[in-house]
């Protein structure tokens, strides 16, 4: 089946979609172990069966880019985990210490990496890919979000056109979506006529690319008009982890330009990744997911603006708290040790987390009216 095929099959569609967080994606492997091996079991299939075999959509942000064109290139969540496992180090290369001034770690070995897993000369638009895929990054020289996507119908990708997105090296797009400030130098891509400098996605409102996804899907100038139904989309949505720093004791001087520098970026992110995962399960049935805050709850089970709801919903994501870890049994874990996006040291502990969202929140009945 090609790709239009499979975009155009009547029937029921499922998306998923992956949040950002550096090294820290390794918890989200786990956590598509989990979903990948309870499918098998539930269909009955065999270690053949990957997730691109059920999703006809992947989404994903800076490290979700990364898992996200994996998947979508057919790959099984073993072969995703082996790639985090060997390479995690490798990909956060100390910067020489005159370029640290700039950002932290070298790129070369990422996009070298990178070049290997996809290969150089695969573009957005190779039938390599199987699904559907959507790739959120920054465009620093247009200050503006970038979703790009395979998608055969969107205005950018007519193959009429000179600038045609679908002729981009996959590797690259995929670099431009991790290029997180600080941490890794910009990505520059030229297209055509035009050179535009590419930073991280996780610093646009789509860190958590669910709702956009579901946008994609749905709204008509995107050309994909996959109907919308309780019973007809799936959603499913993969997190990181949060961190939240509570502070008791913080005092309004305490807040001078140092701490505004270091905090506000986080805050924001952390917001707009919030309001994601809060508007899809308003506008969806949410089957799974953690409290969003006291006053709403989870959202399981509740009313919002559209009823009858126009997907099905299901969000997975732990909370690196002391409390958080301790909720799934992790008491050993420090949370410094898990909360950065560059805790290269403590991968097998990251593991330990994704395998525990997965005994605790990953169930066969959350699957059951999708097939």
């Amino acid at each position: 089946m090609t790709l239009e095929e499979r975009i155009k099959k009547p029937g029921q569609k499922k998306i998923l979609t992956l949040d950002g967080g550096g090294i820290r994606g390794i918890m989200t492997v786990e956590v598509l172990a989990g979903i990948e091996e309870t499918l098998r079991k539930r269909l009955g299939k065999d270690d053949k069966f990957v997730l691109a075999d059920y999703f006809d959509f992947f989404a994903g942000t800076s490290t979700g880019a990364i898992i996200a064109a994996c998947l979508s290139l057919g790959m099984s969540s073993a072969q995703i985990r082996d790639f985090y496992v060997a390479s995690g180090k490798e990909m956060f290369d100390k910067a020489f210490l005159l370029k640290r001034f700039r950002y932290k770690y070298e790129d070369e070995k990422l996009a070298g990496k990178l070049k290997e897993v996809f290969g150089a000369k695969t573009t957005l638009g190779s039938p390599k890919l199987k699904t559907l895929l959507m790739m959120v990054m920054r465009n620093a020289t247009t200050d503006s979000p970038w979703p790009l996507s395979n998608n055969p119908g969107a205005k950018y990708n007519q193959p009429d056109r000179k600038d045609c997105n679908l002729n981009l090296p996959l590797w690259q797009l995929v670099r431009a979506s991790t290029a997180a400030p600080v941490y890794f130098p910009p990505e520059v891509i030229d297209i055509k006529t035009h050179q535009f400098v590419f930073v991280d996605g996780g610093i646009t409102t789509y860190n958590n690319p669910a709702f956009q996804a579901f946008l994609m899907a749905t709204v008509e100038p995107y050309n994909l008009n996959w109907a919308a139904g309780q019973d007809k989309l799936l959603i499913v949505s993969v997190g990181t982890g949060t961190s939240p720093q509570a502070n008791a004791d913080l005092a309004p001087d305490d807040m001078n330009l140092i701490y505004n520098a270091g905090s506000i970026p986080s805050a924001l992110m952390y917001a707009a990744l919030n309001e994601q995962d809060f508007l899809c399960r308003t506008f969806g049935a949410c089957l799974a997911g953690d409290q969003l805050d006291r006053e709403v709850g989870d959202m399981i089970g509740k009313k919002g603006p559209a009823m009858p709801k126009l997907f099905t919903y299901l969000r997975y994501n732990a909370e690196l708290s002391r409390e958080g870890l301790d909720s799934l049994g992790l008491t050993n874990i420090k949370p410094e040790n898990v909360q950065q996006l560059d805790s290269v040291e403590y991968i097998a502990e990251l593991q330990r987390v994704g395998r525990a969202v997965v005994q605790k929140k990953v169930w066969p009945e959350h699957f059951a009216a999708f097939v």
